[in-house]
Formats: structure tokens, C-alpha cells, sequence
């Protein structure tokens, strides 16, 4: 009797094992994680994120340098880039469509203090809905940002892979420009409008663009993030080069149509009025690149011979995840 009492007790003992094992064993509901935005703000993201909405659409683009493509659940309605996000769901985002968002269920909204109102994240708070948000005041902060991307959404070997491979491609870029002397660096005027003149102040990533480019950016000490410019202060500031971000077709003669009095211009009056896809610098994000090498070409072209690679040809997007 003794022996079986052993026996049965020994086999509750070996059973209360398994079963303790089988539980250590089992993949634990990961706590949530709590970051710091690029604002300063707390938040609170649940891993790993299976829903992403992107209120930007270089934001969009990074997501997908960062192996997080899968994830994306809605893209802003000028999101169009890589070519997959095209067939995913749009959300208004200037002004924000928060009930159309919030259809999405996502685990994670992204967004950015250069388009989104940061006030937005009080009404995305209300909803329980994390919103992180990201700002660039440099290149550096691009690479910086996809990693941020992939810890935020749980691909970050594949982040990692992709910072790095763009920081390279900046870096060849930048050996080849950067002991251009400073008397050597042309003046450079980077408008957004052409009638309305648009253009960047200080705390924008697109001076270092253009100091990457081998230029110097002359509105870069500006207060305002975003100033309007004046004619007289072009014809004061006297650039050597116009950067126009209006397409590749456009014609050079129609900014002088709009400004007569630039004939005495530098830019005007040496042909040296470009113009580039507003995507390829108004959108921080891994084309950028491409954007910096096709100015540097025209600033130096001695220095910087063509170049065929794109700027995301180390990058491949991922499939978007499938609306609701």
C-alpha cells in the first residue's frame, strides 16, 4: 500500500512537471512596449504590430525600406510609391479622416510634424490608437528612421540591412563631394512654388541635401520652417542656381515669364535652373538619394559622373497587407 501511495504521489509530481513545463514553453502575449516619439511624446505600442495606417508618403516608403510593407493596412491619399501601396485603402490625412483610420484597426499609426498636426495625437489618443511621430531635420535622420521603424513593427534585422545599405550609398556620394572647396560650391535657391514662392528654412533635412549635393543652400538660416520668399529677395540673394521642384519637364523660360526682373539673376542668366520630382526631395525618405545625386550632377558634373543604380535598388518592398 505504501509503495502505490508513493507511486501515485510521484505521478502527480511528474504530471504538475509537464504541465509547468508546457506553460513555460508557450509563447507569452508580449507586453506592450512604451517609446519616445520624435516629439517627446510617451507611446505605447503593442508587439508586434500587425496593422500599420501611414499619414505620410515618405513614411509609406520607409516603412517598406524597413521590411514592414506587409503591415500596412492604409496609406494617406498622396501615398503612391513604391508601386504596391497604389492598390491599398487611402485615408484623407490633411485634415485627418480619423473615423476612416480607426476602420483600420490599426496597432500602429505613423505620421510626421512636417504634414500631420501633432495636435492630432490628443483626438488618436482619445481613440486608443498609438500614434507615432517622426520628424526630420537632417539626412541623418532618415537611415535613423527606418530603424526606428523596424523596432516599432518588429522587422528590425531587415531595417537594419536597409539604413545601412543607404548610409553607403550617401557616404560614396559624400566622398566624392565633399572636399569640393567653399568657393567652389554654387548658391543654391530649393523653391516648391514657382509663381508662389515656397521654399525651406531652418530645420529642414533639404539643406543637407544640398551641402551633400556639393552646394550651399541659402535659405537654410531662415526662421520660419517653411518661408515664402519674395522676389526682391531672390534678386537680392543673387543664387547661382535655381532648384525648382516641379518635374523633369519643366521649361525654365516659364519662371522668367513670372518674374521678369530675374533676367539680372545669376541662375537665369548662367542656364543653371533645375528642376527635379518634388518626390525625390520634398519627401524624406529613401529616394532622396536619387534626388541629391541628379543635383550634384548638374552642380558638378566634373565630380559626379551619371550614375544608373537608383537609390532603392537595395531596398525591395513588401507585399502590403490586405484591406479589411
Amino acid at each position: 500500500m505504501r509503495l502505490r501511495h508513493v507511486r501515485f504521489r510521484f505521478a502527480l509530481l511528474f504530471l504538475a512537471l509537464l504541465l509547468s513545463t508546457a506553460c513555460g514553453e508557450s509563447s507569452p502575449t508580449p507586453a506592450p512596449d512604451t517609446v519616445s516619439d520624435d516629439l517627446g511624446r510617451t507611446v505605447t505600442v503593442a508587439s508586434p504590430v500587425q496593422r500599420t495606417v501611414s499619414l505620410a508618403p515618405n513614411l509609406t516608403e520607409i516603412a517598406v525600406a524597413a521590411g514592414a510593407g506587409s503591415t500596412l493596412a492604409a496609406v494617406t491619399t498622396s501615398g503612391d510609391f513604391p508601386p504596391p501601396v497604389d492598390t491599398l485603402p487611402h485615408v484623407s490625412a490633411l485634415p485627418v479622416d480619423f473615423e476612416a483610420v480607426a476602420a483600420h484597426d490599426p496597432g500602429l499609426i505613423v505620421a510626421t510634424d512636417q504634414i500631420n498636426a501633432p495636435k492630432d495625437a490628443e483626438t488618436f489618443d482619445a481613440l486608443g490608437l498609438p500614434v507615432y511621430f517622426f520628424s526630420f531635420a537632417t539626412l541623418a535622420d532618415i537611415p535613423a528612421a527606418i530603424r526606428t521603424m523596424g523596432r516599432l513593427v518588429g522587422t528590425e534585422a531587415t531595417a537594419r540591412d536597409s539604413a545601412a545599405a543607404l548610409e553607403r550609398a550617401i557616404d560614396t556620394l559624400r566622398a566624392r563631394t565633399a572636399p569640393i572647396p567653399e568657393d567652389e560650391r554654387p548658391r543654391v535657391l530649393v523653391l516648391v512654388g514657382d509663381e508662389t514662392l515656397y521654399s525651406f528654412g531652418q530645420g529642414s533635412y533639404v539643406h543637407t541635401l544640398v551641402d551633400l549635393a556639393g552646394g550651399r543652400s541659402i535659405t537654410a538660416s531662415m526662421e520660419s520652417r517653411a518661408p515664402t520668399l519674395s522676389a526682391e529677395y531672390v534678386l537680392t540673394q543673387k543664387p547661382d542656381v535655381i532648384l525648382g521642384l516641379w518635374g523633369t519637364d519643366y521649361d525654365p523660360d516659364r519662371l522668367l515669364s513670372l518674374h521678369p526682373t530675374w533676367d539680372v539673376v545669376p541662375a537665369v542668366q548662367n542656364d543653371r535652373v533645375y528642376s527635379l520630382p518634388a518626390a525625390l526631395f520634398a519627401r524624406p525618405g529613401p529616394r532622396v538619394l536619387q534626388g541629391a545625386r541628379q543635383l550634384a550632377r548638374r552642380l558638378h558634373p566634373a565630380r559626379v559622373p551619371p550614375q544608373t543604380a537608383t537609390a532603392l535598388s537595395s531596398f525591395s518592398p513588401t507585399t502590403p497587407a490586405s484591406s479589411p
